[in-house]
């Protein structure tokens, strides 16, 4: 019987991105999603897992930015100087109108979810009709899911192929699949400043081997069962401003 997979808990993931290689991870990624999103003005823009590394660019554009993070993660204060824009939710059951998202990115969050229909379903409910879905996971091929002393070492890695059919099987349309992140996941000073080296030539010469996946999706709004049988009341907590530690 297999293990169940475990989501990484905030606290890890808030600290491999404070580490220089999760800051490299970071902006590599952050670069590419900013190449599919160039312009969120008025929208709504929702983060769930962990996205709060890759939201902060959209705040002063969009007119609303949330993160959402699941209860087996954990949840932080973000951002940490004003007031709180995250939410501890039940992943399966978010605590968002129907089509009140106009971009929703999913990261640190389908590899872990040992339900994943359901996952998306939620995001499917919860996205416009016009809105975009970009998922961000692990690369099966790719060196960053061998290693696990990163988040992107954990939970199920996918190829371009499994990431199309799980969005096409949950009501989703997938546009295309980007790879990101081709430095490998080392400590090394000079190998991670030459991360953006690596990435020109990795989306060029060696895209099967990126550490990550991004695929943009839209609706497949002409679907029916999209919508849950029976509403339940959706709630969430709020997130208090935490006093750092010392």
């Amino acid at each position: 019987m297999l293990d169940p997979i475990m989501w990484t808990d905030v606290v890890d993931l808030r600290d491999f991105y404070n580490s220089s290689m999760g800051q490299v991870a970071r902006r590599m990624i952050r670069r590419r999603l900013r190449e599919l999103w160039p312009n969120v003005t008025g929208q709504n823009v929702l983060g769930l897992g962990y996205g709060v590394p890759y939201l902060n660019g959209f705040r002063g554009e969009a007119e609303r930015v949330l993160a959402a993070m699941p209860a087996a993660q954990g949840v932080l204060h973000w951002p940490q100087d004003d007031p709180g824009l995250t939410a501890l939710v039940d992943e399966l059951e978010l605590p968002f109108p129907d089509l009140s998202m106009d971009r929703v990115l999913l990261i640190h969050a389908l590899e872990c979810a040992d339900q994943v229909r359901p996952l998306l379903r939620e995001v499917w409910r919860v996205l416009s009709g016009s809105g975009r879905l970009v998922v961000v996971t692990p690369n099966r091929r790719g060196l960053w899911a061998q290693f696990e002393r990163t988040p992107f070492g954990h939970g199920q890695p996918y190829s371009s192929g499994q990431l199309s059919r799980v969005l096409r099987d949950n009501l989703f349309t997938p546009i295309e699949n980007h790879p990101a992140l081709f430095v490998p996941p080392v400590t090394s000073r000079m190998i991670l400043s030459s991360a953006s080296a690596l990435e020109q030539l990795g989306r060029y010469a060696f895209k099967t081997f990126s550490g990550v996946i991004m695929t943009e999706a839209v609706k497949q709004i002409y679907a029916t069962g999209a919508t849950p049988a029976q509403k339940r009341q959706r709630r969430y907590l709020p997130v208090p401003e935490q006093t750092p530690r010392t």
